[in-house]
């Protein structure tokens, strides 16, 4: 898992059949900076899942607006570990951030992942 400054989770997600935690690369998270993360998903048993399809976005769900960027997966960085480019957020509050994940066996869920930036 995930641990230290900028790090949130893990969560399961809705059908429960994954775990997902993030960390952003800087700490603490930034706003009106644009910056990647890691994103690590498990199976309920807590094996890393490899070979996944992530999309993830977000959205502050007080103000009815989301994310000002769209960030893309782009590495697959093994371990269950995922690179997504493009995180940025232009405002402190509360958002929330979405995983859709896709595993390579044809399983499929969403995880929402609460995030305060105070």
């Amino acid at each position: 898992a995930l641990a230290g400054p900028g790090a949130g989770g893990p969560v399961d997600s809705g059908r429960r059949l994954f775990r997902v935690a993030f960390r952003s690369e800087l700490a603490p998270i930034p706003i009106n900076q644009i910056h990647n993360w890691t994103v690590h998903v498990e199976t309920a048993e807590g094996q890393p899942l490899e070979g996944a399809t992530l999309k993830v976005s977000g959205a502050m769900p007080a103000h009815r607006h989301g994310l000002p960027t769209e960030p893309k997966v782009t590495a697959d960085l093994g371990g269950g570990d995922y690179r997504v480019e493009g995180m940025k957020f232009q405002m402190r509050g509360d958002w929330e951030i979405y995983v859709d994940i896709a595993a390579s066996d044809g399983q499929s869920d969403s995880a929402t992942l609460p995030l305060v930036l105070p």
